[in-house]
Parts: structure tokens; C-alpha cells; sequence
């Protein structure tokens, strides 16, 4: 949506206004409430101003950490709706937002394929998605641990020490993915009672092996819960035929315990917009609560009596919703094509990386995700401190330059994840930085060149 259709839809927006007025009687502000015009206009400029700061999430020559500005029908959707400013804790706080989330929620749980009989909700972001998750699985599995790849993501940590939960830590493969023999030697200690699979780790892109996880905990007892944050929405790409990903682990999340997925990754919302999802939904009887004041207005299940958080935006699912409406959830088009070009894009320039000369692969990308290094033109073997001091100039100088700058990210690999892969890799440090690029928007798939010829060109300004 160009600019001048995105000011034609704000029209809408007034109107919208207009009829709430209309339905519920016309009241004058508050005096206290009152702000001079001027005094709004000056501070807007300055705000202005001042968001200047911030990189250009929103131009394709971004392409480093997961930041992206939401789709246009999104920002009108939340402009709509959070002029009431609607809470979607009680159904007295945002009746028509939280029929609207559990409409997204259950169109979530249908991708996933978990069906009708499910529980969940949106949340403030994965965090609090996981931690929910997790605060289930210790109640399901009272004093047993659990397990997580060494290359999931920090939160699972975090919410373990909170939740004081032991946490097992499973080694990764070359290729960043949950190894499946020590998840099978973990597993047979009789500890574990959740393993979290990751589809889409932060770091490399990478997709755990979840149908061999799901299989493994079963037989061992224990649940599964998939931390889908970045992911999970490639599931769409996995049901098309041909599918253009390994499509086994995104399909065997409809066997597992609990998924989270964050809208505001590749869902096209803006912050904060997460969801967790419970295939049983008789674990909404750990979520009971009393409140004196709540919850009297309906005999509905109020959202938030299966939550942790309680305020929660209504406008966040009244975006989603009508994102959804506009975008759908579908292999071929919908999401599934700006997936499907986000995948292109990082499959583009890793073809280009493997032509280059001084360009190599960390692992080849599953998802989105990009990570290489550059190294020195006279070849033979090079020190890891060397590649980390190429990897710090190239970032710089991409970022630095005034007439087309480039924004890349940074990954910290140890020997472990590389040695094997790159025998020339003289190791003098235990670890060192690479670059990443986070190709999510589908502007990514024609600029991939153009990025590419920008590596390289940093690249001859370090050698001379």
C-alpha cells in the first residue's frame, strides 16, 4: 500500500469515529483533556524529528535483526480500534476485540493443526507466550526438568530460573538443530517431562528436527512444546506442494503439547502481538483465578481467565484480524507468498556466497536467516580472530557508508559449529563474530545483488 492509498484509507478512520459519536451521544472533552494546537503540532515535528534516529527498518537495504514496520491495513486496524483502547481481559473491557481474538486464535490453531478443540490467546510477545507454556508444564509435570537445544532461544532460561524449573541443555548439530541422539540419552534418565523443540532458532534459522522429537518424548513420557516465535508462520510454506522447505518438522507441530508464533514477526503486525497455543484445552483448569470485580458481565470464558497477563491490548487483535482478512493464512498466496519470497531471498545470496571467493556459508539456510564471513583474498588457512576482524570492518563500512548504506547483523559462532565445516579455520579464539542477515521482507529477493555486491565491495576496501 503506497502512501497515497495508505492517507485515503485514514479517511475511513474518521468516519469510524464519526459513528461511535453518533451511536453513543456526543460529549465535549474534558478542559483538562484540552491541548493547544500548537502546542500538538510542535511536539509531532519533534517526534518526527527524533524517530530519524532509528535505522530504516522498512527499506530492504535493512536486512539485519528481525525488524520490520507492520503492514499498512495492520496500523489502520490498531488506529481503529485503540480510539476506544479496548482491554481484552474481561468481555465488559472489549466485547467485539475479544470475539476478534479468538477468531485469530483458532485460525492460528486450524495453521497448526490443532482444531477445534484447543485452548489459547494472543499475548504481549514470545516471552511471555513461552513462559506461559512453560508455567503449564511444570504444573503437568511437577519437579521434572526441561529440555532445551543449546541454541534456543535465552528466554527458556529465563523462565526456568522464575519458574525454578531444572533445565536441561541438549547439544546442537553442525547445522544448529537439536541433536536427536542426546535429546535420546536425556530423555532416558526419566527427568525430563518437557522438551522444546525450536522451529526457527534466532541465531542461524535454524528448524529442529520436531517430527524425531515428538517421537522420542512420547516414548519416554514426556510432552513437547514448540517455540515457533520467528518461524512458525513457514508452516504455510510446508503445506504447499511442492513444498520448498523440509516440511516434516513444521507438520508434526500438530502433534505436539503447546506452540507459541509472534504475530509481530512475520504475521505483519506491529509490538507487541505473540500467541501461545494448547492442543488440550483442559489445562485451562491451571489458569483458574479469583477476582472480585471481573468476569460477571457474560458466562463466556473471558480471555482473561485463560491468561497470565491481564490488560491486554484489544487493538492488537482487531489488527490481526484484519490483517488476516486482507492477508490470508495460505500456502500459495496470502502470507505463504511473502514467506515464500523471504525464503527466496535468502536461497538467492546463498547461491551468491557460494560463487564468491572469499565469501563462505556458516550453514545453509532453512528459513529466512543468512550467516557468513568473509575472508582474506590470499586464501590457505586464516586465523578466527582474523575472520572476527573482517566481520567487525564489513559491518561498519556497510552501515558508515553516506551514499548506500546497508545494515547487517552479527552472530557470535563457536569453533564447534564451524570446525567441521571449515577445516582451513586456524582457531586462536574459542569463538568469533560472522554476519547476519535477516531477509523478511519480500523487498529482499530483487535486492539480494545489490546487497551482495555491497559485501563485496567492503570487502576490497579491508584488503587495501
Amino acid at each position: 500500500m503506497d502512501r497515497a492509498a495508505f492517507l485515503d484509507h485514514v479517511s475511513t478512520l474518521t468516519t469510524a469515529l464519526d459513528t461511535w459519536q453518533d451511536g453513543w451521544g456526543t460529549t465535549e472533552p474534558d478542559s483538562t483533556l484540552q491541548v493547544p494546537p500548537e502546542r500538538v503540532a510542535s511536539v509531532l515535528n519533534t517526534l518526527s524529528g527524533r524517530l530519524t534516529e532509528n535505522y530504516p527498518y522498512g527499506h530492504p537495504r535493512y536486512a539485519g535483526q528481525m525488524l520490520k514496520p507492520p503492514h499498512a491495513v495492520a496500523v489502520l486496524a490498531y488506529l481503529t480500534a485503540m480510539h476506544i483502547n479496548p482491554n481484552n481481559h474481561a468481555l465488559d473491557g472489549g466485547m467485539a476485540t475479544s470475539r476478534m481474538e479468538r477468531e485469530v486464535v483458532a485460525a492460528l490453531a486450524n495453521m497448526f493443526g490443532y482444531g477445534e478443540t484447543h485452548l489459547g490467546h494472543l499475548t504481549g510477545g514470545g516471552t511471555i507466550a513461552n513462559l506461559e507454556a512453560l508455567w503449564i508444564a511444570r504444573a503437568l509435570h511437577p519437579g521434572k526438568s526441561i529440555a532445551v537445544s543449546d541454541q534456543a532461544h535465552y528466554t527458556h532460561a529465563r523462565a526456568c530460573e522464575l519458574l525454578g524449573v531444572p533445565l536441561v541443555s541438549i547439544a546442537s548439530d553442525s547445522r544448529g538443530k537439536m541433536d536427536v541422539d542426546a535429546l535420546s540419552a536425556a530423555l532416558s534418565t526419566g527427568e525430563i517431562g518437557t522438551v522444546v523443540a525450536t522451529a526457527g532458532t534466532t541465531g542461524l534459522g535454524a528448524v529442529d528436527p520436531i517430527h524425531e522429537i515428538v517421537s522420542l518424548a512420547r516414548a519416554a513420557g514426556a510432552r513437547v512444546h514448540v517455540d515457533a516465535a520467528y518461524g512458525g508462520f513457514f508452516i504455510l510454506l510446508a503445506r504447499a506442494t511442492p513444498s520448498p522447505i523440509e516440511a516434516a518438522p513444521f507438520l508434526a507441530i500438530a502433534e505436539s503439547d503447546s506452540v507459541v508464533v509472534d504475530p509481530h514477526k512475520h504475521g505483519l503486525q506491529p509490538y507487541g502481538c505473540g500467541s501461545v497455543l494448547f492442543r488440550d484445552p483442559s489445562v485451562g483448569r491451571f489458569y483458574v483465578h479469583d477476582s472480585p470485580y471481573t468476569y460477571f458481565t457474560s458466562d463466556e470464558l473471558h480471555l482473561g481467565e485463560i491468561s497470565l497477563e491481564c490488560s491486554r491490548a484489544g487493538a492488537a487483535a482487531a489488527a490481526l484480524w484484519a490483517t488476516l482478512e486482507c492477508v490470508p493464512l495460505a500456502s500459495e498466496d496470502g502470507l505463504g507468498a511473502i514467506l515464500n519470497k523471504a525464503r527466496g531471498a535468502a536461497v538467492r545470496w546463498a547461491a551468491l556466497i557460494e560463487e564468491s571467493a572469499q565469501l563462505r556459508l556458516v550453514t545453509q539456510p532453512e528459513l529466512d536467516i543468512l550467516n557468513f564471513y568473509a575472508i582474506p583474498n590470499d586464501g590457505g588457512h586464516v586465523k578466527a580472530s582474523q575472520i572476527g576482524q573482517m566481520t567487525d570492518h564489513i559491518f561498519r563500512s556497510l552501515m558508515e557508508d553516506p551514499d548506500d548504506p546497508v545494515y547487517l547483523a552479527k552472530l557470535v559462532v563457536q569453533r564447534e559449529q564451524l570446525a567441521g565445516r571449515d577445516p582451513s579455520i586456524e582457531w586462536d579464539i574459542p569463538s568469533m563474530p560472522v554476519l547476519r542477515s535477516v531477509l523478511m521482507k519480500p523487498e529482499h529477493l530483487d535486492w539480494v545483488p545489490r546487497l551482495h555486491a555491497a559485501v563485496e565491495g567492503a570487502i576490497a576496501r579491508f584488503d587495501h
